[in-house]
């Protein structure tokens, strides 16, 4: 990584030369990798790369999408990205970035620093949800992450805009995850990890006969997720979505993404979708049957992606986005309570950042946004 003095440029790479430099990395977001440009149609891609007397030092994908009214520019959109030295002169890697976009029709940057600001264990966040008094993750003890500090810190002095409201989900990805560390630990380690309620499952699975597979069968995913999205009142992705996702990443590494099923008497009764890059995996999409829940499906496959992941090498395993909610009487607690129970750790991110180039460009688009984000909430009763 380039020393303060350095001047770094930022140039377009092509999908080859920034594929190689993520293979260089031990880890990168699947987010920041040129296959996921493809898997998002609906946005315009291109990649970037940083340059100093050493050659390339930098990348990221950045997405470009204009909205309403703002037909003429575009939000410059780089997702758990960009692929930086997080811990360095920001403003050298930054100031070279938004000069570069901007000369190229954007009217705002954003970006989501992949650096952690805070951590909670699986013992804290079940302390958490057993006191009355504590109702989010940030009422409690943390363990925080001088680096991640210093990025917000950095950022707001910089006039860049923090994106990520209360809850942790916004437009864009989740502030707020749920991560297993896996370095240096043993299957065993793991499932002494657990609660006893997540090893009764995996038991209980093995013991109906649960049948954990990889395969490429999308359709039969789909099904399943339609049914669980029907279940869960959520609105599924079409199974062109999904294809799409399965060809793009598959070409840029066969090993880069899996689909997991799990069968009982023939029967699908869970599947999920893991992605790989580098030592970091991803446990991305899941679906499960109302039918036969106790036969406890999604554990098996949640155990089998681990186990996986374990064997690949990898130092962490992500169940990705939860709310920071620790409150019994909030809804989403069960989601939080179902990762915890796997161990690992409650994590929060730097969340996404808005750096607007075209001040009353900007003023349209956050408008425009604010009035969608009431009417979805008056139409979900958010």
């Amino acid at each position: 990584m380039p020393h303060r003095e350095q001047a770094l440029t930022v140039a377009p790479i092509s999908a080859a030369e920034h594929l190689t430099f993520v293979r260089h990395q031990r880890s990168v977001s699947f987010l920041q990798t040129p296959a996921w440009g493809r898997v998002k149609t609906e946005w315009r891609s291109e990649s970037l790369g940083w340059y100093d007397d050493r050659g390339l030092v930098g990348a990221g994908l950045v997405l470009h999408r204009p909205v309403p009214r703002l037909e003429r520019f575009t939000l410059a959109y780089l997702p758990q990205g960009p692929v930086i030295d997080w811990t360095g002169d920001l403003g050298a890697w930054l100031d070279p970035l938004s000069a570069h976009l901007q000369a190229h029709g954007a009217f705002a940057i954003r970006l989501g620093p992949p650096v952690r600001t805070n951590t909670w264990s699986a013992a804290q966040v079940k302390d958490g949800i057993a006191d009355a008094g504590s109702k989010r993750l940030t009422d409690l003890a943390t363990q925080a992450d001088p680096v991640g500090a210093g990025v917000t810190s950095r950022l707001t002095d910089a006039g860049w805009l923090p994106q990520s409201p209360e809850d942790g989900f916004g437009a864009g990805q989740p502030q707020f995850s749920y991560e297993i560390p896996l370095a240096g630990r043993t299957e065993d380690d793991l499932l002494r990890g657990m609660n006893q309620l997540w090893r009764r499952n995996l038991k209980k699975a093995a013991k109906a006969g649960v049948e954990v597979t990889t395969g490429e069968d999308l359709k039969a995913f789909h099904d399943l997720y339609v049914h669980t999205a029907e279940r869960d009142r959520f609105t599924p992705r079409p199974l062109r979505y999904f294809e799409t996702m399965f060809a793009a990443m598959s070409a840029e590494d066969p090993d880069r993404i899996r689909l997991y099923l799990a069968r009982h008497e023939g029967a699908l009764v869970a599947a999920s979708i893991l992605v790989r890059v580098g030592t970091h995996t991803w446990y991305t999409y899941g679906a499960s049957s109302t039918e036969k829940r106790d036969v406890r499906g999604s554990n098996a496959c949640q155990w089998a992606m681990i186990r996986d992941s374990l064997a690949a090498g990898c130092d962490v395993y992500d169940l990705r986005g939860i709310t920071p909610t620790v409150d019994t009487a909030d809804p989403h607690v069960g989601l939080i309570q179902f990762k915890v129970g796997t161990g690992g750790q409650a994590v929060r991110y730097a969340g996404e950042w808005d750096l607007p180039l075209r001040p009353i460009a900007y003023r349209v688009f956050d408008l425009y946004m604010r009035r969608r984000g009431r009417r979805r909430a008056h139409v979900t009763g958010r």
